[in-house]
């Protein structure tokens, strides 16, 4: 199935993300396509990764200092302009802020790598992280930046957020409880660790027409990735094929 026709019935789709470079490794075809189509795709950015880890080279100086989130801020707009993606907000700042509360950043909360190959959360999350901030206060955010664009679906992370990062796992359930207060469809990103899915019941969404763009924006995301041939190099140089087919799972309110 292409991209447009799995989004025909939702004209305006607003996109869940934890960090910056997540919106293009996971739906950056859907995005590009959802904006050539005059869909007007919404993108909310959770945090700014600044705890992310950077890949040697040239930026390998702003790991772990205050430059790293600004840096990534400007990242993040250069691809979303190769991406073509015009309506984006950071949870916190207008329009992605409950009415009549101060704009606010809410922080990378770290991660580390479990035995099982998958993330936990890190011991010294500080307490400005997401994943210490009032649930109801991030819901309201969300809900905030749903009602400015007029959402009619939500797409996020699956329950486990893809690889279990907590920033990931809690974009999930944000997502979720505000497509079901808003009473629109909820659609779960598909990854190989997906739970509880029906193969039969995923979507694949052919993105070839919008694959190079998608590349376009990978390349702007320099800290966190390189792009070499089909595939994604990540900071701790593992390998990820650049999908031509984003997948995703349907949940109804």
């Amino acid at each position: 199935m292409s991209a447009l026709q799995w989004f025909d019935s939702a004209s305006r789709v607003l996109f869940v993300h934890a960090h910056p470079d997540d919106e293009t490794i996971a739906t950056g075809g859907v995005l590009a396509a959802l904006a050539d189509a005059g869909h007007e795709p919404a993108l909310v950015t959770l945090t700014r990764g600044e705890r992310g880890e950077v890949r040697p080279g040239e930026f390998a100086h702003l790991q772990g200092t205050e430059e790293l989130a600004a840096h990534r801020e400007g990242e993040l707009a250069r691809a979303l302009t190769a991406l073509e993606l015009e309506r984006h907000a950071f949870l916190g700042t207008p329009p992605a802020r409950a009415e009549g509360l101060p704009p606010r950043s809410y922080a990378d909360s770290g991660m580390e790598w479990a035995e099982d190959g998958l993330a936990a959360p890190a011991p010294d999350a500080g307490p400005q992280s997401l994943s210490a901030a009032p649930v109801a206060e991030l819901i309201a955010d969300l809900i905030a930046a749903a009602a400015h664009w007029g959402a009619e679906a939500v797409v996020s992370y699956d329950a486990l957020g893809g690889y279990r990062h907590p920033d990931h796992v809690r974009a999930h359930q944000l997502a979720a409880a505000v497509a079901a207060g808003l009473q629109i469809p909820f659609w779960e990103i598909v990854t190989d660790h997906t739970p509880g899915v029906d193969p039969g019941d995923v979507e694949h969404c052919d993105i070839g027409p919008w694959l190079g763009r998608k590349r376009a924006a990978l390349r702007a995301h320099e800290t966190q990735l390189s792009v070499e041939g089909d595939e994604i190099v990540h900071v701790g140089g593992q390998r990820q094929p650049i999908d031509a087919i984003e997948r995703f799972h349907r949940l109804d309110p």
